[in-house]
């Protein structure tokens, strides 16, 4: 998601006070990994896909861009390298890119057959590809999508076992007041069930895991000390979420800004894997870190 400025120059500041830091890795870490590239489009990453093996990825930037390509992992499991390619620009109806101004694309969900999802703020909706790189058809927008805060709304997007799709808000409106899950299915949105908030984290990311859970990655900007990092995990049983768990929490300043997560299993159990969005600051990182999960 794109900071202002003020944030911006506190969290410059932060990030060169914990610096030094090490913090100590919350329990089950794998591994970090800082992505460095050339390419000029490269970085806000918002939205993470990853294939049942754990090798072959898809990420998107919230500038309307995307890539795809490989993970390169040492006999562990741990992340030693990535081969990707160059950032395309995602595109609307036609062949040209996503116009200024709607393109701060921040969800991803993939289906099995390849059918992409991307969802937006400024603009809220959701957009279906038959394929990344392909045109995009715009899904039935509910009119509460236009109600939304610009730049807090639809970050978080998740495709369940059955193909119905998940989305909901950065923000909810009030503090007490929960976040509200959007359902498209049977080309129309409803909207069955809230999370509730918990503390000052905001969603970020969602994906449907391979034990049929909902993992809901969070987020908490701390000033000074950075962001720490939380993700929930919920069973969906048709219009009802259970009260869901709390399956990793980081500290402040261990990682960068999480904002996606795609969840699948190695044999050693359920692992996550988070990309931080960089914000195109130089002081940020785009990391990919790793966790991993009792079943």
């Amino acid at each position: 998601m794109r900071r202002r400025s003020v944030i911006t120059l506190i969290l410059a500041c932060g990030l060169a006070l914990e610096g030094s830091a090490s913090p100590t890795e919350a329990p089950g870490h794998i591994g970090r990994f800082v992505w460095r590239s050339d390419d000029p489009r490269m970085g806000g990453m918002s939205g993470l896909e990853i294939s049942d093996e754990g090798l072959r990825f898809t990420a998107l930037s919230d500038r309307g861009g995307w890539t795809s390509g490989r993970l390169l992992r040492d006999g562990s499991g741990r992340i030693t390298g990535i081969e990707a390619a160059p950032v395309q620009p995602l595109r609307g109806k036609g062949k040209e890119p996503l116009a200024a101004g709607r393109n701060d694309s921040e969800g991803l969900a993939i289906a099995p057959d390849g059918t992409a999802y991307v969802s937006f703020e400024g603009v809220a909706r959701v957009l279906r590809y038959a394929r990344m790189g392909a045109g995009a058809e715009n899904l039935p927008t509910p009119p509460a999508f236009a109600k939304m805060q610009r730049n807090s709304s639809l970050e978080a997007l998740a495709i369940g076992p059955d193909g119905t799709l998940y989305t909901m808000p950065e923000r909810s409106g009030r503090e007490d007041r929960p976040f509200p899950v959007w359902r498209f299915r049977n080309g129309g949105w409803d909207q069955p069930f809230t999370i509730p908030r918990e503390g000052s984290f905001l969603p970020v990311g969602a994906d449907f895991g391979p034990d049929g859970r909902l993992y809901l990655l969070e987020r908490q900007f701390r000033g000074l000390m950075g962001f720490a990092s939380r993700v929930r995990r919920f069973n969906v049983t048709g219009n009802q979420i259970d009260s869901g768990e709390t399956v990793l929490q980081t500290r402040a300043g261990q990682h960068d800004n999480l904002e996606g997560i795609a969840v699948w299993r190695d044999a050693q159990g359920i692992r996550l894997t988070l990309i931080a969005d960089d914000n195109f600051r130089f002081f940020q990182t785009t990391e990919i870190v790793e966790y991993r999960l009792p079943d």
